[in-house]
């Protein structure tokens, strides 16, 4: 039972574009045929060609079919449609002089479409075949028998269309097979380095969830001791300092929760599109308020409608990451701006610290290479990651006045669309 089309992979969008080369040259074979027949300027075994010609439709058509069904379609099998051109084209100029038919330079075609698209051992194969059915077709053929004169224009003028049609195939339709299959290579190296980055991202996460189940136990128990303490001892002093190492550990039982509850409203939580000015705005407010030291000026480049995007939690803890990047570098005269064109949204966070090192400039990203004294390198990775989910990206330069650069690209709407 035939099903809907599934997506086109490279092999298998590289055999409708065979089908179509079949098409277009059953037209030209026919036709040639037929002009023949009509003015009859040679005898040939009509009806042996007119069932090759049938042959070489059938195959079309149940190639069609065949790319309907859901299977499929591996390199062997198209290596085998190709023998199968091959192989039909070899009949063909069997019954119209072999060797001497000028259309025996297409040949090269299925050839060539084997080169750019399958690997050698299949091209090795099929050029094999070719060169075995010319070399039978040097000795056993179907004679042309006419007038000299005609046969030699026919000559010229069918290696001429010969060479034209061979040239056509292969420029465009081999051309553009090599080139899917180079966007199919450059979409798997995607793939691969975004599996990459998700299972450093599952690492991360199960050595943090691993490591707030840990730390529970250990700050119950401080907790505790330091209740006893309080109760054990009177010094005013020494009550103060209980006091202040009392509350960091409620602080960080606080955060453990806050963990936990930030995962569960993260899968909850409807994501809600507003103005990207409102979000910024929010966004800025809530890290001035982590980090009162730092100074910043923030500036919109562009007039007019404000676009709207869907932020997701975890994008806006992305920005908060890169602004403590920056703050961190320099903590003075931070420079926001906001930017948009038709496709994206531009966020760019310029610090005044030393820059990017050029030692590690291609590493910044990646988990656990960091450029200050202090922390594990995973905010930039992390925040990267959210970004990319989202749609957007992440890149970091060093500004030609000094300081680093930070540009945050955004889609519009919602996470992964555009406009």
């Amino acid at each position: 039972m035939l099903a809907a089309p599934p997506p086109l992979s490279a092999t298998r969008l590289n055999l409708w574009r065979l089908t179509v080369i079949r098409v277009l040259v059953l037209a030209a074979q026919a036709g040639s045929v037929g002009v023949a027949y009509w003015t009859e300027l040679l005898p040939l075994p009509w009806l042996s060609l007119v069932l090759t010609l049938v042959l070489s439709s059938i195959l079309c058509a149940f190639t069609a079919l065949r790319l309907r069904l859901s299977l499929p379609v591996t390199e062997l099998e198209y290596a085998l449609q190709l023998a199968c051109d091959l192989l039909i084209h070899s009949a063909l100029l069997y019954y119209s002089g072999g060797s001497t038919n000028p259309f025996v330079s297409y040949y090269l075609v299925p050839l060539a479409i084997a080169a750019v698209t399958l690997p050698w051992i299949y091209s090795l194969v099929l050029s094999g075949i070719a060169l075995a059915a010319y070399s039978l077709l040097l000795v056993q053929f179907y004679p042309l028998e006419s007038m000299p004169m005609a046969r030699d224009t026919m000559q010229v003028y069918g290696m001429w269309l010969s060479i034209a049609l061979a040239a056509a195939v292969i420029t465009f339709f081999a051309a553009r097979m090599a080139e899917e299959l180079r966007n199919a290579e450059q979409l798997r190296a995607e793939r691969r380095e975004d599996s990459l980055r998700d299972e450093q991202l599952l690492a991360v996460a199960t050595q943090a969830a691993g490591a707030a189940h840990e730390l529970g136990t250990p700050l119950a128990t401080m907790s505790v001791l330091l209740n006893e303490m309080r109760q054990d001892h009177t010094d005013p002093q020494l009550q103060e300092d209980l006091i202040v190492l009392q509350d960091q550990v409620q602080s960080c039982k606080h955060s453990l929760q806050q963990l936990v509850r930030a995962a569960e409203a993260n899968r909850r939580m409807a994501i809600v599109e507003q103005d990207v000015t409102a979000w910024l705005d929010e966004a800025l407010n809530r890290w001035h308020l982590m980090r009162p030291e730092t100074s910043y000026r923030f500036q919109r480049l562009h007039d007019g409608d404000v676009p709207r995007l869907s932020p997701p939690p975890d994008l806006t803890q992305a920005l908060l990451n890169l602004l403590n990047n920056a703050a961190d570098a320099c903590p003075d005269n931070l420079e926001v701006q906001l930017d948009w064109n038709e496709q994206d949204i531009l966020i760019s966070i310029r610090d005044h610290g030393p820059g990017v090192p050029p030692a590690i400039a291609e590493a910044i990203g990646k988990p656990f290479i960091t450029t200050k004294g202090k922390g594990f390198g995973l905010g930039l990775f992390l925040s990267k990651a959210s970004v990319t989910r989202a749609g957007g990206s992440v890149k970091l330069y060093s500004h030609d006045q000094g300081g680093t650069l930070t540009e945050l690209r955004l889609p519009y709407g919602t996470p992964g669309e555009q406009r």
